[in-house]
């Protein structure tokens, strides 16, 4: 709404009220500060809440540690990669947001709809290409006329990294990410419509002694069908109710049936001090707290499970199991 012109009179008028006090300059000064009015911009249609975008820069962070050690390991140098910001923004502003030369590779990820775009600041692009190419990794920015060669070698590098998007996206959904194409103008891609809301998660990004950005662009079509799966609810299901197949769940039963366990029967106890103890000879009998006409207590990694009787079997010392001991551990008395 446009703000009101007061006229001169108008103006006149309001002075001679504050003059004379029959206004207080600090009411207004209150009435205007309790006023809480909030522009809304309808091309800027927020359409994740800030529970899904967290779930989003979650996602995106395993991601980034994913790609630290995958490039670390192709470029043979120091590579680190950390989450920016995330941000929501309509499609037409991060196009603009764009540099007019830079690299853009465009990934389908099925069975999802509609695909996501990487761009990859210049500087950060050619220090990858010069170090594959075996230079020191330093940055040159000469996007605007890549070789095929330089294209291919480039296409062929974020192609490998596919499975580590996979492997991020797996705790929310499994998903099949294929290169379809490889960009260096913005200006020839319209994924969406202007005013579609994309997600933006920008990655800092240093590779030797070079930095940039990578900057992610998700389309909110792309999320649509799995939105419900971006909340702390589905999150807190999945880490404490995962779901296991029946022949894991057989695999697991038989490895602990057959784990081997150190099982000990406690005779009894007695308590005597350090010199009785040092001067202890050949026939001293000790006593112990143990009746002769209670059971015995058997312990498997010093936790009591079972009641016993002493005995022998095949002239060999043997207990029999009277009563199993429930209720955690027992005091001895």
């Amino acid at each position: 709404m446009a703000d009101e012109v007061l006229s001169q009179n108008e103006i006149d008028a309001l002075l001679s009220a504050l003059s004379s006090g029959e206004m207080d300059a600090n009411q207004l000064k209150q009435e205007e500060s309790n006023r809480k009015v909030r522009v809304y911009d309808f091309k800027r249609a927020l359409r994740f809440s800030k529970d899904q975008i967290r779930s989003i820069s979650r996602i995106n962070e395993n991601y980034a540690r994913l790609l630290t050690t995958y490039f670390s390991a192709q470029l043979r140098t120091y590579v680190h990669i950390s989450v920016a910001s995330v941000d929501q923004i309509p499609y037409e502003e991060f196009i603009r947001s764009v540099p007019s030369m830079t690299v853009l590779n465009i990934f389908s990820m099925a069975p999802l709809e509609g695909r996501i775009i990487f761009e990859i600041n210049p500087n950060i692009a050619y220090a990858m290409l010069d170090r594959i190419l075996g230079g020191k990794g330093s940055s040159l920015n000469k996007i605007d006329n890549l070789t095929e060669i330089e294209s291919t070698i480039m296409t062929n590098l974020f192609e490998k990294s596919l499975d580590n998007l996979q492997e991020a996206w797996s705790s929310v959904v499994d998903i099949d990410p294929m290169l379809e194409e490889f960009e260096v103008n913005p200006q020839f891609l319209q994924l969406v419509s202007p005013n579609e809301t994309v997600v933006v998660i920008s990655l800092n990004t240093t590779i030797g002694e070079s930095t940039g950005m990578i900057n992610i662009c998700v389309p909110h079509v792309v999320l649509e069908p799995i939105m419900p799966r971006l909340s702390v609810h589905y999150w807190m299901q999945t880490e404490t109710q995962k779901d296991r197949k029946p022949e894991e769940y057989q695999n697991l039963t038989e490895n602990i049936e057959t784990t081997t366990l150190d099982l000990e029967v406690l005779l009894g106890k007695t308590t005597i001090s350090v010199y009785d103890l040092l001067n202890l000879q050949k026939g001293d009998v000790l006593h112990l707290n143990q009746s002769i006409d209670q059971p015995l207590i058997m312990q498997a990694e010093d936790e009591p499970i079972y009641y016993v009787q002493p005995g022998h079997k095949k002239n060999k010392l043997a207990v029999q199991v009277l009563e199993e001991i429930k209720g955690g551990s027992q005091n001895d008395e």
